[in-house]
């Protein structure tokens, strides 16, 4: 197959690309792929150091206030058009998709005026604005959560899970020990991780939650974000920090741990959502409140509904609501066993499989 990706701005929008990338590449080896992406995005390092292709081009989005700088917007979009046109009759894709970010909209809307089948895939649970664009234009629509699926005024939606959840689920059988992260195998592990940044309102609710946490009878890995590491450390001066909790500044190597985690304290982000429920990992989710249409909350509201996962809202985060619920977690194995079956049944750790069927069938339906 020869697949053109676009997908950008956020890990969100790049990392499921990748996963997908990689299982196609596990099943037709010789697979060829071409990343589109913005010249700003995250993705001009993380593309090239998966070793794909990369193009990029300048894209914005719009300002909701009148701004001059929608009509750089508009001037840029058609520009963007263009090159991608010009990509896309040069590497000749059998499918293009579109992961979100405004550069997506000018690839797959490209392509779709050129012919070439087109899918899009959705990770949250409120669509994005570059997607409710596209889903006019495109053959195929694939959802990772079902309350997109009204969304979308379009027949062909399919429910496929997000790619990286099915990645996850390949690594089940890691070796990894907790020992290297000075910690013991055979305790029950809590991981609290905020995103590669941190989270300053997680951190500071840890903070406070330590003199408890150290008590427990489980572990404690917990993982501030590479710039708050010495902010953390500092607060945590003079307090005694537990046999049983490791303060790191970062998990560079999460797929390897996430299988020997017992339970696990996130934001609700489309990409860790997929991770924990094709695990199965209890999860405590505290969804970012700075994100489009507060599209986190609704990512964890769809677990919560399923028993698979409990919610603290920001807002109502701090010390005590943290080990409140982490003790709910970890000092009863019944309660984790239930929701970790309720978190699995909503999974999707075929997610890149039934992914690659969605681009074959915009493939065929082109042939016909």
């Amino acid at each position: 197959m020869r697949l053109m990706v676009s997908g950008g701005g956020t890990g969100g929008h790049i990392y499921p690309a990748l996963a997908l990338i990689e299982r196609l590449k596990q099943v037709e080896p010789d697979t060829e792929v071409l990343y589109v992406g913005a010249k700003r995005g995250l993705e001009t390092k993380i593309v090239p150091q998966a070793g794909y292709r990369l193009e990029t081009m300048e894209v914005q989005g719009f300002r909701r206030s009148l701004s001059l700088e929608n009509v750089k917007t508009v001037y840029l979009f058609l520009k963007a058009v263009a090159q991608a046109k010009k990509l896309i009759k040069d590497f000749r894709p059998d499918v293009v998709l579109g992961t979100g970010g405004y550069v997506s909209g000018a690839v797959l809307y490209a392509a779709a005026k050129l012919g070439v089948p087109t899918v899009i895939h959705e990770q949250n649970s409120v669509v994005g604005v570059t997607n409710k664009f596209l889903a006019r234009y495109v053959d195929e629509v694939a959802i990772a959560f079902e309350a997109a699926r009204s969304q979308f005024a379009k027949s062909s939606v399919t429910m496929a899970g997000n790619p990286r959840a099915q990645q996850v689920a390949q690594r089940t059988n890691s070796a990894y020990s907790w020992t290297e992260d000075g910690l013991k195998d055979g305790v029950p592990t809590i991981m609290i991780f905020g995103g590669s940044q941190g989270a300053p309102r997680i951190n500071k609710a840890v903070v406070e939650a330590l003199p408890s946490f150290n008590e427990q009878p489980y572990q404690v890995i917990f993982a501030t974000g590479q710039k708050r590491y010495d902010d953390v450390m500092g607060a945590l001066a003079g307090q005694p920090i537990g046999d049983n909790v490791k303060v790191v500044p970062y998990i560079d190597d999460m797929p390897d741990k996430l299988p020997h985690v017992d339970a696990l304290v996130s934001r609700a982000g489309a990409t860790t959502i997929a991770e924990v429920t094709a695990l199965g990992i209890p999860t405590i989710l505290i969804p970012s409140p700075y994100v489009t249409a507060n599209h986190q909350v609704k990512n964890a509201e769809a677990l919560v509904k399923k028993g698979a996962a409990l919610m603290i809202l920001e807002d109502q985060l701090d010390g005590r609501s943290l080990i409140t619920q982490a003790n709910h977690l970890m000092n009863d194995a019944a309660v984790r066993q239930k929701m970790a079956a309720n978190s699995k049944a909503v999974g999707h750790p075929d997610a890149s499989d039934q992914l690659i069927a969605v681009l074959k069938k915009a493939i065929a339906d082109h042939q016909k």
